[in-house]
């Protein structure tokens, strides 16, 4: 491959990535705007992750458990099952959001669901 094939892939793939980033920023933005968040928390690292774990109703403090190896896992998890049962879904559409986030966040922030937290 010569290099503006090269210029062209990579031009390509972050156009692409930007395409996606602005989408799920968007997602994320009306998720957090249907759980009576701001919307803005969406696009602000670590702040957005604080946001999740107040709209999964559980303690603030929970954010630094996010920052050890591990743990992290495994309080993800509970968050995402929390996050999940507080807009009416069960335990499989939050295992979806887990292991197929990509679909499962978007169908969260489109569907006529509503936040019951």
């Amino acid at each position: 491959m010569n290099d503006s094939g090269l210029a062209i892939f990579g031009g390509t793939f972050f156009i692409v990535w930007l395409v996606i980033i602005v989408f799920y920023t968007f997602v994320f933005w009306k998720i957090f705007e249907k759980a009576g968040q701001p919307g803005w928390a969406a696009i602000i690292p670590i702040y957005n992750v604080y946001i999740m774990i107040k709209i999964a109703k559980r303690p603030g403090w929970w954010l630094l458990l996010m920052f050890i190896p591990l743990i992290n896992i495994i309080i993800g998890i509970i968050v995402l099952i929390d996050f999940a049962k507080n807009f009416g879904k069960d335990t499989g559409f939050a295992i979806g959001l887990l292991l197929l986030g990509f679909i499962f966040f978007p169908i969260l922030a489109f569907d006529d669901s509503k936040y019951i937290g």
